[in-house]
């Protein structure tokens, strides 16, 4: 195929492949900017940790009741209207925002935001395992990674800006345009039904599951996720909080913080992507990923001892001016580092679930098999890690993450030599 040898850009030629896109991107935007606001509702609604921790949990029970039985009705059903309707709540969801007046709205909102995000998130990459070739699936997977990440960054800098200068209303009203029209390129551009092509005579949601973790790769691969996602939904959630009320970094500048890792992973997802495809042995990158990321958040308390170490600098821009403490660039420099991490992790561990799923003609079942390991740890690891922090330090508490990310590593990397993924995966039909 063209796009084998033509690289990342040659996949804009692709219109499925801009509309797949335009949903990560629109997704993306809408996360990143979105955790940044949560910082501001912390500080205004004056919340503990375990309370912030909720936050993230709200987000994720949604996603854990569903992601099975969506999984399966991806693979049955036409991808291409689960798109449209999560694009739908997405909106929804930030008319919600813009009249937020308690804690309690701001953890409804957050429910329901899971929902829409674990549509967009499992269909798209679903569908763009299913339409991609075999020989660059992985250039596929990292590039629209890729452009989430570049989205992410986008969300973290002009989304911070928005919030610190305008506030909530137009913030959301920018995130509603961009996914409104992610709405109109997928009408336009995606064929019907991309996704789901099993026979349900054939096996049930049930069989399909099993078939599935019958094999110990994909037990190692779920096991992973599991474990991995407390550490990491703990650094998602608890960083932007960190830096806003520990360090008094404002909207924009918590942004910019968030944008070093946005901008290490959009600079180097696509290229992983096309590593993983050329090199093989997938989940070498995914452990080297995982204790890379483990790394990066074993960093991000040492932002206490900052001042003492790294001078903060004052800009001034557009006649006003902003302080950035030596803490800013311990959590910029962490945060680097796990975007990195992501690069190193995210297209193997992707393209590994999606060739297992391939075996079963069941491609969104695997796939929301790896959702929903990771729902388990993010609905349980932001409160626990809060609570940690609550009843402890800012250090027990990352350092605890940064723990379970190193177990899950380990036992990932024990479980795959016994049973590794398939060398070779089924085509698939539309291919």
């Amino acid at each position: 195929m063209a796009e084998s040898s033509g690289g990342s850009l040659r996949l804009f030629g692709n219109r499925e492949f801009v509309a797949l896109a335009s949903t990560a991107f629109a997704r993306s935007q809408a996360y990143s900017t979105i955790l940044i606001a949560l910082g501001v509702y912390a500080n205004m609604f004056d919340t503990s940790g375990t309370v912030e921790g909720l936050f993230g949990t709200a987000f994720a029970a949604v996603q854990l009741l569903i992601v099975l039985p969506l999984g399966r009705y991806i693979d049955l059903k036409d991808a291409k209207r689960f798109l449209l309707v999560g694009l739908l709540i997405n909106v929804g969801v930030f008319v919600g925002f813009m009249f937020v007046s308690a804690v309690e709205h701001v953890i409804l909102l957050r429910a329901i935001q899971g929902l829409g995000a674990s549509i967009l998130w499992l269909t798209g990459t679903t569908v763009v395992g299913e339409i991609s070739p075999d020989e660059s699936r992985g250039l596929w997977i990292g590039t629209y990674n890729q452009v989430g990440a570049f989205s992410s960054l986008l969300g973290d800098l002009i989304g911070g800006l928005l919030l610190l200068v305008y506030g909530f209303s137009l913030t959301y009203a920018v995130l509603s345009v961009f996914t409104i029209g992610a709405f109109v390129s997928v009408y336009l551009f995606l064929r019907d039904n991309p996704g789901g092509r099993s026979d349900p005579e054939e096996a049930t949601g049930y069989e399909t599951l099993r078939d599935l973790m019958g094999r110990r790769a994909i037990k190692a691969l779920v096991f992973f996720r599991g474990a991995f996602s407390v550490g990491k939904m703990a650094v998602i959630i608890f960083l932007p909080i960190y830096a806003q009320t520990r360090f008094g970094i404002n909207e924009f500048l918590t942004g910019g913080i968030l944008a070093g890792g946005k901008l290490t992973k959009t600079l180097t997802q696509g290229k992983v992507g096309d590593l993983t495809d050329r090199f093989g042995q997938k989940h070498r990158f995914i452990l080297a990923g995982a204790l890379t990321y483990a790394l990066g958040t074993a960093l991000i308390p040492l932002a206490e001892y900052a001042d003492g170490y790294v001078s903060g600098v004052t800009l001034a821009a557009l006649g006003r001016e902003m302080a950035l403490p030596g803490a800013f660039f311990v959590l910029f420099s962490a945060y680097a580092i796990l975007g990195v991490a992501d690069s190193l992790r995210l297209p193997a561990s992707m393209a590994l679930f999606i060739e297992e799923g391939e075996y079963f003609d069941a491609v969104g079942s695997s796939l929301s098999l790896r959702s929903i390991a990771w729902k388990v740890g993010q609905v349980g690891g932001p409160v626990l890690v809060g609570a940690i922090w609550d009843a402890t330090s800012v250090f027990v508490a990352f350092w605890t993450a940064a723990a379970f990310i190193v177990i899950s590593s380990t036992v990932f990397a024990w479980l795959f030599t016994i049973e590794s993924a398939p060398e070779h995966a089924v085509t698939p039909a539309d291919d």
